[in-house]
């Protein structure tokens, strides 16, 4: 194998062990759950974190809900929270959003159908590259 091929096969593994785990909770124990993804509900609809996107945040929308995270059980679980809804420039609110404290303090999320990610967010992530 060439060193241009075994370069390339570390860094694909590296990256697919950095995200198991940064999807596994801190403790070591076996009976230990993974974490929750990140998701809000707005409008009936579920979102879910998008990163590497490049965006510009748009007008208020309102709020929306983080469930609760049940990564123990139902042992100690937290409640549901609630932060504010920011559309984004371009994007129809019922594709993406971003969530937050407020403006400058947001996060990308969008809709996903199955695993796949709309056309529209595709390319927020491809032209930040």
């Amino acid at each position: 194998m060439s060193w241009a091929k075994r370069s390339v096969a570390a860094v694909l593994t590296a990256a697919v062990a950095a995200s198991v785990a940064a999807c596994t909770s801190e403790g070591t124990n076996a009976d230990d759950a993974a974490s929750c993804v990140y998701q809000v509900t707005y409008d009936g609809r579920t979102y879910r974190d998008v990163a590497n996107a490049e965006f510009t945040v748009g007008r208020k929308l309102g709020a929306v809900t983080q469930p609760p995270c049940d990564d123990t059980g139902g042992q100690d679980e937290e409640p549901a929270t609630t932060e504010t809804a920011y559309a984004v420039a371009g994007i129809s609110p019922k594709v993406a959003i971003a969530v937050g404290d407020s403006p400058g303090d947001v996060q990308f999320v969008a809709v996903y159908s199955g695993n796949k990610l709309p056309p529209e967010v595709k390319e927020l992530i491809t032209n930040a590259w």
